[in-house]
């Protein structure tokens, strides 16, 4: 069975429509989700993670249709995600960031008001997590004075700790150095090593190539290709959408 099933999935915002009769499956793999600025890529990831209900069509995860449920309820089935512009919780510190991904099972409920975080257990769980993602010296750093490529990995820290099946990431390496990109990378690789699956959405191409078993390629809101590294590459459609003359 896929993990993740895409069925003819469209989405319009008023006159706009956003995304047209998409459809693809994910399997094992790191899958880059990648097209031109406005292609609906962010949009997908909103449907596909509850933040909007599609216009029409499907998502399945795991065999459950997940595209009426709410942002918390998917999260409770395993699909977490990170954003495009990083967003921690400035005044908190990097591990108080991470206890709060630990608090999921009790949003949106009233026991989040009082339900104690700050246990041996959690903190013994955020010490293993950060040390995964290379950010255990940082633990007691105010978030808002993280430089970005630290901000990426906190936000995939935070997203780790709602113990997800299936991550997204929307544009992980956005306003990385070479170096950062490549440790990034790594650390994607490793994480679908210990058997997370991974969809990503990329812009830096030379990131994406490298790292993704297969890739779907997105233009005006509709799949044009999708396949291998090399046969995006050397994809005539997908050359042309990126010069402009589709």
């Amino acid at each position: 069975m896929s993990q993740l099933e895409i069925r003819s999935v469209s989405h319009w915002f008023g006159g706009l429509q956003a995304l047209k009769d998409v459809t693809f499956d994910t399997h094992d793999e790191i899958l880059g989700l990648i097209g031109p600025n406005g292609a609906g890529k962010t949009t997908l990831f909103n449907v596909i993670s509850g933040f909007i209900v599609p216009t029409s069509g499907e998502v399945r995860f795991n065999g459950k249709a997940i595209h009426r449920l709410r942002a918390d309820q998917t999260v409770r089935l395993g699909l977490a995600r990170t954003f495009q512009i990083v967003k921690p919780f400035a005044s908190l510190t990097v591990e108080e960031n991470v206890l709060v991904g630990l608090g999921m099972p009790y949003y949106p409920t009233s026991a989040a008001l009082y339900q104690r975080y700050r246990t041996r257990s959690n903190l013994d769980q955020v010490e293993q997590i950060l040390a995964k993602v290379h950010l255990t010296d940082y633990r007691s750093a105010q978030a808002a004075k993280l430089p970005i490529g630290l901000l990426r990995r906190l936000e995939i820290a935070r997203a780790l700790a709602t113990h997800p099946k299936l991550l997204l990431l929307d544009e992980p390496a956005a306003g990385l150095v070479a170096q950062e990109a490549e440790e990034l990378a790594a650390l994607v690789r490793d994480l679908y090593a210990q058997g997370l699956h991974i969809i990503l959405i990329e812009h830096n191409m030379r990131f994406a190539m490298n790292l993704c078993h297969r890739i779907v390629v997105l233009a005006q809101g509709e799949i044009i290709a999708q396949g291998n590294p090399t046969e995006i590459q050397n994809n005539e459609k997908v050359i042309n959408a990126y010069l402009g003359q589709e």
